[in-house]
């Protein structure tokens, strides 16, 4: 019983892995080439967006914080659009 077993479980071993190995041999296994897809600018403006943060951390005065607040989301703004752009 048990050498039945294993006997058809090895045509089916073979039967199903046939196809693949075929294909594999014909076609090859495929290539994935994954690209950057944020760019070096980007990168920088994340950076300078995260020290205009901590500039409205380090601001003292509310009319420095609101000044600072008006850069980071400039700053924001435009690390979006860039964003949007590598994408």
């Amino acid at each position: 019983m048990k050498e039945e077993e294993s006997i058809m479980e090895n045509n089916w071993k073979g039967i199903k892995e046939a196809p693949v190995s075929t294909c594999q041999e014909v076609l090859g296994r495929k290539k994935h080439n994954h690209k950057e897809w944020i760019s070096k600018e980007t990168l920088d403006r994340i950076e300078e967006r995260k020290n205009e943060n901590t500039a409205i951390s380090n601001s003292r005065t509310r009319t420095e914080k609101v000044k600072e607040h008006a850069e980071y989301t400039e700053a924001n703004k435009q690390v979006k659009k860039s964003i949007r752009a590598d994408k």
